[in-house]
């Protein structure tokens, strides 16, 4: 003969079970890795052996700027761990994308389709960034042809070149 369980008894456990799953994705959620530390991780999500600054890990970006004016256009390499490379600033461009670096997310997304972007220019500018950062592979492109794109360009400033820095008062 099978017996039922009396809904009364069932609750308390489901409702158990449920808060103990809460409380470890929630515990789960509060942990924090830095950029440099998952810049360092390996195809496991284990960190390397070699330290920073040493072997494939280490961050390694290309960038090309075209029409910034100003003395900015050029091809530039930028190393990240230590900071270094021919960039023209390779601390601040570092810093900015440290900045920039979510878990999770990609800090060269371009801008959402369908989004509502302002009927402005910001100039000819372009630029292409290829690499490697937070070991994942990099290719982005860039341009100022709205506001999408220039908002997408200042976040990065000074990785790439301060070019409103001319049009503001």
């Amino acid at each position: 003969m099978l017996r039922a369980t009396p809904r009364a008894t069932a609750r308390p456990a489901l409702r158990r079970l449920l808060v103990t799953a809460a409380s470890v994705a929630a515990a789960g959620s509060l942990t924090a890795v830095s950029p440099a530390a998952y810049a360092q991780a390996d195809g496991t999500g284990l960190l390397s052996p070699t330290r920073p600054g040493e072997g494939p890990d280490r961050d390694h970006l290309t960038l090309t700027v075209r029409n910034a004016g100003g003395g900015a256009d050029g091809t530039f390499e930028l190393y990240c761990g230590p900071d270094g490379g021919s960039h023209p600033d390779p601390r601040g461009a570092c810093a900015a994308l440290e900045r920039d670096t979510r878990w999770g997310q990609d800090a060269f997304a371009p801008a959402p389709e369908g989004g509502f972007c302002t009927m402005q220019y910001g100039g000819p500018a372009t630029a292409h960034v290829t690499g490697t950062w937070a070991g994942r592979p990099v290719d982005a492109t860039y341009d100022r042809r709205d506001g999408c794109g220039i908002a997408r360009w200042d976040r990065l400033v000074p990785l790439l070149p301060d070019v409103g820095a001319e049009q503001r008062p």
